[in-house]
C-alpha cells in the first residue's frame, strides 16, 4: 500500500529548474506539489494514528489547509525576511491575499504550524532530499539555542539541547550533521545534542544506507575503526592527516576534491544566513523542528547551490 506513494515523489532536478525567488508562479508550483502530497498521505496517516478516547474532538476542518501552511513555511525560508511574523503579516496577508484568501491570525497560524511537522518531515525524507552520486561531503554545524552564558536560565530547549564545543568555541544548543553531494544537494541529515561526537552519525546504518563511493570529511572524522566499518559498506572515508600522523599515498583527484570540501561550509552559511535555521527566538521545540525541516526543504528547492565543479577537477587531473 505504501508503494503507491512513490508516484508522488518528484525529481529534484525538475523542481530546481522551476524554483526561483519569491513570486506567484513559484509559490503556486510548490503549493501544487505539497497539495498532491497531502491529499495522498493525510488519509494514510489518519488510519495509523491511535485514537484518543479521553478527548472528544469536533474534527472541524481548518480554514487554511495543511498544504497552504507548509507552503508558507517553505517560502518564508526562501525570502529575505528575518522573522516569520513579519513575513506572514506583511507578505502573505497583504501581497499574496489572492493566493491565500482565507488567512488565520498569526497566533492561530503558529498553533497550526506544530501540526504539520510530521507532513514536513516525511515530505523531506521522500521527496526533497538529493541523491548520492558517489562523491559526498560530510560536516556538522552548531545551532545555538541561546548565548552560552544564559544556558542555565534557558528553559525552551531544556532537556533537548546540550553544551558542546566547535571550532568557534563553546556553545549551547544542537549539532546539525549534513551530507551533500557534488551538486550541493543535501542527501542526508541528522540533529543531535551539542555534546555529540561528529563521528556518531556515521555509526548509524540508517544514516549511511543511501551512501556509496567516496565520502570527504575534515580531521574530526579520523578513526581507523570507523574507516573499516564504512569500507565494508562500500563507503571510502577520505580525510586530511594530522601533524602527528604518518603520510599516506592519495590519488591526485582525491587530494584536489578534498580541497573542495569547503563547499559544505558554504552550504552551512546559506542555511544560517539565507534560510535562517539558527536564531534564539524559538518558544517551543516543535516550532524549532518545523523551522529546521522547512529550511532544509527550501534550500534543496533553490535553483543555484554551491557545487564542487567536478569538470574543472577532471581537467586539472588530465593536465597533471
Amino acid at each position: 500500500e505504501w508503494n503507491i506513494f512513490r508516484i508522488f515523489i518528484v525529481d529534484n532536478q525538475s523542481i530546481n529548474e522551476k524554483s526561483t525567488p519569491m513570486n506567484s508562479t513559484n509559490l503556486i508550483e510548490i503549493f501544487c506539489i505539497l497539495d498532491e502530497f497531502c491529499k495522498f498521505f493525510a488519509p494514510q496517516l489518519k488510519k495509523r494514528l491511535l485514537d484518543e478516547f479521553s478527548k472528544h474532538r469536533r474534527n472541524r476542518p481548518c480554514v487554511m489547509s495543511d498544504s497552504e501552511i507548509m507552503t508558507i513555511l517553505i517560502m518564508y525560508h526562501q525570502s529575505h525576511y528575518i522573522d516569520l511574523k513579519t513575513f506572514y503579516l506583511h507578505e502573505i496577508c497583504e501581497h499574496h491575499r489572492s493566493e491565500f484568501p482565507h488567512t488565520l491570525s498569526y497566533n492561530r497560524f503558529v498553533e497550526r504550524q506544530q501540526k504539520v511537522n510530521m507532513l514536513l518531515l516525511i515530505f523531506l525524507q521522500t521527496c526533497a532530499l538529493g541523491k548520492c552520486t558517489g562523491i559526498s561531503i560530510i560536516d556538522s554545524t552548531p545551532l545555538r539555542s541561546c548565548h552560552i552564558k544564559r544556558m542555565y536560565k534557558h528553559k525552551t530547549m531544556k532537556g533537548w539541547a546540550a553544551k558542546g564545543k566547535c571550532t568557534m568555541g563553546w556553545f549551547y544548543g544542537f549539532k546539525l550533521h549534513l551530507i551533500i553531494n557534488d551538486k550541493g544537494e543535501i542527501i542526508q541529515w541528522m540533529l543531535t545534542p551539542g555534546n555529540t561526537d561528529d563521528r556518531y552519525p556515521l555509526k548509524d546504518k540508517h544514516f549511511t544506507e543511501k551512501l556509496f563511493g567516496k565520502l570527504y570529511a575534515d580531521k574530526g572524522y579520523i578513526s581507523q575503526s570507523l574507516f573499516e566499518e564504512l569500507f565494508i559498506d562500500d563507503i571510502h572515508l577520505i580525510t586530511k592527516l594530522r601533524r602527528n600522523m604518518k603520510n599516506s599515498m592519495m590519488l591526485l583527484q582525491d587530494r584536489i576534491r578534498l580541497r573542495k570540501r569547503a563547499t559544505i561550509e558554504t552550504v552551512n552559511d546559506e542555511l544560517k544566513n539565507v534560510c535562517h535555521i539558527e536564531h534564539t527566538r524559538h518558544r517551543s521545540i516543535d516550532n524549532f523542528v518545523a523551522n529546521l525541516i522547512a529550511a532544509i526543504i527550501a534550500y534543496n528547492l533553490m535553483p543555484k547551490k554551491p557545487t564542487m565543479n567536478i569538470e574543472i577537477i577532471d581537467k586539472s587531473r588530465l593536465i597533471a
